[in-house]
C-alpha cells in the first residue's frame, strides 16, 4: 500500500524566518498617528486643505455606508451618490471661504435699505452662506434624483426594488454628507475661517470618547444599550461627560474670546449627542451584520467609524451657532 502522507519539503537553513506581523495595538498607534498628524495639519494649514480632507473623508464614509448597504442585500447606486456628496462637500467649502468681501460689496450695492439698516458683516455672513447652503443641498437632491431614477430605469428589472435603492442612495446623502458639510459652518468665525474652533470640536469629541472608555472600563456596571453595543454603560456616559465638560472650560484658553457659556454649551451638546452618534452606527453595522465599516486604518475600522459621532453632533452646533447670531 503506498504511504499516503505528503512528503516534507526540506527548508534551508539559509533562508531568514519570516518577521512577526505587527500587533494588533501597534498597529492601532501607527495608523492613529498618522491619522491624527493628517487631520491636525489640514485643519491648520489652510481653509482649502481642510475642505479637501473632509470632502475625502465624506466621500469614503459615504462609500463605506452604502457597501455596508449592500452586505445587508439592499442595492444602492454607490457612485452616483458618492460624487453627489462630494459636490455637497466641496460646493459647501466654496460658499464658505471664497472671498467673501465680494459677496458683501454685492449685497451692500443691491440694498436699497442699507443707509437705514446696515448689518454686521459677520452675521450677514453666516445667515447667508447657511441660506445659500440650503439652497443649494435641496437643489443638487432634488436633480439627483431623476439621475438616480433614470440609472434604476437602465437596470430593471435586474433590480427588483428601484425606490428602495433610490431611497437609500439619498439616505446616504442626508445621514452623512450634509452633517459632515455643516463642518464649514462650525469652521467660521467672524466670517473667517478659524482653524481652532474644528480643534476645540474634536478635543470635546475625543475627550467624551477617551473619558467614556475609560471611566466605564473602571466604573461601568450599568448598560447603556446592550443590545447595541454591550460595552457602553451610564457611568462611562457620565465620566466622558463630566471630562468633556473640563475639556469645554479648558479650550478657553485656546480660544479666550468664546463666552465660558458657549464653550460648555457646546461640551453639552458633544457629550449627548456624540456616543448617540456612535450607538447609531453600530446599530446601524449590526442590522446589516457587519464588524466594522470598512478598513482604510487597520486596526481602526473604517472612517464612519471614525467620525460616525460627528453625523449627530454638528447639525445641532451648527443650528445653535445660527440662533447665538
Amino acid at each position: 500500500m503506498a504511504d499516503s502522507t505528503p512528503p516534507i519539503t526540506p527548508v534551508s537553513p539559509d533562508v531568514p524566518a519570516a518577521k512577526a506581523a505587527p500587533s494588533d495595538l501597534r498597529l492601532r498607534l501607527i495608523w492613529g498617528v498618522i491619522g491624527a498628524a493628517l487631520l491636525l495639519g489640514s485643519v491648520w494649514f489652510s481653509p482649502w486643505t481642510f475642505g479637501l480632507f473632509f470632502a475625502f473623508v465624506q466621500a469614503v464614509m459615504l462609500w463605506e455606508f452604502y457597501r455596508m448597504m449592500r452586505a445587508g442585500g439592499y442595492a444602492p447606486m454607490a457612485w452616483a451618490g458618492t460624487v453627489s456628496g462630494l459636490l455637497l462637500s466641496m460646493t459647501g467649502t466654496a460658499l464658505a471661504f471664497a472671498p467673501q468681501d465680494i459677496l458683501w460689496e454685492l449685497y451692500m450695492g443691491t440694498n436699497v435699505l442699507g443707509s437705514i439698516s446696515t448689518p454686521d458683516p459677520a452675521r450677514f455672513f453666516l445667515i447667508q452662506f447657511a441660506g445659500r447652503y440650503a439652497l443649494v443641498c435641496l437643489e443638487i437632491l432634488l436633480a439627483v434624483v431623476p439621475l438616480l431614477i433614470l440609472l434604476q430605469i437602465k437596470v430593471w428589472p435586474q433590480e427588483t426594488k428601484p425606490f428602495q435603492n433610490i431611497s437609500l442612495t439619498l439616505g446616504g446623502l442626508l445621514y452623512v454628507s450634509i452633517p459632515m458639510s455643516m463642518l464649514n459652518l462650525i469652521a467660521l468665525s467672524n466670517n473667517h475661517y478659524d482653524y481652532r474652533h474644528v480643534f476645540a470640536l474634536l478635543f470635546l469629541i475625543w475627550s467624551s470618547d477617551i473619558g467614556a472608555y475609560a471611566v466605564g472600563r473602571t466604573f461601568g456596571k450599568h448598560k447603556l444599550a446592550p443590545k447595541i453595543s454591550p460595552g457602553k454603560t451610564w457611568e462611562g456616559w457620565a465620566g466622558g461627560f463630566a471630562i468633556t465638560l473640563v475639556v469645554g472650560w479648558a479650550i478657553g484658553f485656546m480660544l479666550p474670546d468664546m463666552p465660558l457659556m458657549h464653550r460648555l454649551v457646546a461640551a453639552g451638546v458633544v457629550a449627548v449627542f456624540a456616543p448617540l452618534g456612535d450607538l447609531a452606527e453600530s446599530m446601524l453595522k449590526r442590522s446589516v451584520g457587519v464588524k466594522d465599516s470598512g478598513s482604510i486604518m487597520p486596526g481602526h475600522g473604517g472612517l464612519l467609524d471614525r467620525f460616525d459621532a460627528f453625523l449627530l453632533v454638528l447639525p445641532v452646533l451648527a443650528l445653535l451657532q445660527l440662533l447665538a447670531e
